[in-house]
């Protein structure tokens, strides 16, 4: 493999737009982007592009810009908020003689960064091989033959160039086959997780919207939650107790405009999360002025890993952070049975407002009514009576003398409809509501 020599971290941003000023909005976000991958922003030049230049992105002109600045402001490093060819990457460099970094690759630096587990690893260090593997040719000058010494090994051998990829399309098929372990594994503790008859739920958003902080107030645990983008890369799933019944809720790692293909691949196991629940709690930073497009961005996300027809509830978070705003919950009462309907719930998870409405609105969607009363069991029903203890729905038990037994239950409506269904069932049928449309 090849390395260039990284001399700093002084950065220079180019922003490529198509009509009118740069977008503030968009500058912010990439200006973001490269401190979070640690660069230091010297300066950000707006470079309009009405015919994108096939060799270098940008025209001559912009380029000697460029070059200037880059001297004037001491950057050695130049990141493009576009994806780059190989070859404009290349070229760039040797007009800029500096360092170039895209959009694409600039994420990919910071996921490496990010990375804790040992699967979210894997599935960075697979997706950067796969973006290097079109960008070899760029640390190479000379595509000398490596002749061979020794008896019957004379005469032209492959080059550096073959041997690179070579040896990278081996790494990347290491990779593959450690990554389909583990996503054996993770398919297993999810089928374990569908057994238990527990809904699920996934926290989708757009990356830094607070996905982790709600993820921790709800379930009490400690996951790594920072004000910083891209802070969460490893799902995380907890058992979650809530007013309407328990769920299994997972986090997952956030979106952003243009997440490279390459990302989106590698953590196709991590996103599957999110593609097999029930219901996505799409969390919005309610005070970014961007909103709507990062939720447009995010549903565009959800599409391409095959989860954007589930039903979706909209949370807007960080409500602390408008002023007079209140929680509250948003819903169309005409159109409640209808799951394409995103209904909204505006909360503070830091500052723990409005969670009771999240929890309200978690159990109407998820039919999470509550099933109280005492339920006897002959001998054959210790399927029904196991199933029951998988839940923790039994508060008391009482063994009966003539075989069988006698429970106290609290359980969700739904699940107590679901069991009451099974062949075996008939004990709770008697307590559901005569008049439910879920009773057999």
């Amino acid at each position: 493999m090849f390395e260039r020599s990284r001399k700093g971290e002084n950065a220079l941003l180019i922003q490529p737009h198509a009509h009118g000023p740069a977008d503030e909005g968009v500058l912010e976000e990439f200006s973001e982007l490269a401190r979070s991958a640690g660069a230091h922003v010297a300066m950000v030049i707006a470079a309009r592009i009405d015919r994108p230049n096939a060799a270098t992105l940008i025209g001559s002109g912009k380029l000697e810009e460029v070059k200037a600045a880059a001297e004037a402001s001491g950057a050695d490093l130049i990141l493009v908020n576009h994806r780059l060819s190989p070859g404009q990457e290349r070229n760039l460099e040797r007009a800029l003689e500096r360092r170039v970094v895209d959009r694409t690759g600039l994420i990919l630096d910071i996921f490496a960064q990010r990375a804790r587990s040992h699967e979210g690893k894997l599935q960075v260090e697979l997706a950067q091989l796969r973006h290097m593997a079109t960008r070899l040719v760029r640390g190479w000058t000379h595509l000398e033959r490596q002749r061979g010494g020794s008896i019957g090994l004379r005469g032209p051998g492959e080059t550096q160039l073959e041997t690179d990829r070579r040896l990278l399309q081996k790494r990347v098929e290491q990779l593959q086959a450690r990554l389909g372990k583990v996503e054996v594994q993770r398919t297993q503790m999810r089928r374990a997780r569908v057994r238990s008859e527990l809904p699920r739920v996934a926290l989708v958003g757009y990356t830094n919207a607070g996905k982790s902080t709600l993820f921790n107030t709800l379930s009490g645990a400690d996951a790594y939650a920072a004000d910083q983008l891209f802070a969460t890369l490893d799902p995380t799933v907890r058992r979650v107790d809530l007013s309407g019944g328990a769920i299994v809720l997972a986090d997952t790692v956030g979106f952003v405009r243009d997440l490279p293909h390459e990302l989106v691949a590698a953590f196709r196991s991590t996103l599957s999360e999110a593609r097999e629940a029930d219901l996505l709690l799409h969390v919005i930073d309610a005070a970014d002025p961007l909103r709507n497009a990062r939720i447009a961005q995010v549903d565009a996300v959800l599409g391409e890993i095959g989860a954007g027809e589930l039903p979706q509830l909209l949370v807007f978070n960080k409500i602390d952070r408008i002023d007079g705003a209140t929680p509250r919950y948003d819903m169309d009462p005409a159109a409640l049975a209808d799951d394409a309907v995103r209904e909204a719930v505006w909360i503070s998870a830091r500052d723990g407002l409005g969670l009771d409405l999240l929890s309200q609105a978690l159990a109407r969607r998820l039919g999470m009514r509550r099933i109280v009363g005492r339920v006897a069991l002959p001998p054959e029903a210790g399927r029904l009576r196991a199933r029951l203890h998988a839940l923790e729905a039994v508060r008391e038990e009482a063994a009966e003398e003539a075989g069988g037994w006698r429970l106290q239950v609290d359980l969700a409506h739904a699940d107590a409809a679901r069991l009451a269904a099974q062949p075996e069932g008939a004990p709770l049928r008697a307590l559901l509501p005569a008049d439910d449309p879920d009773t057999i």
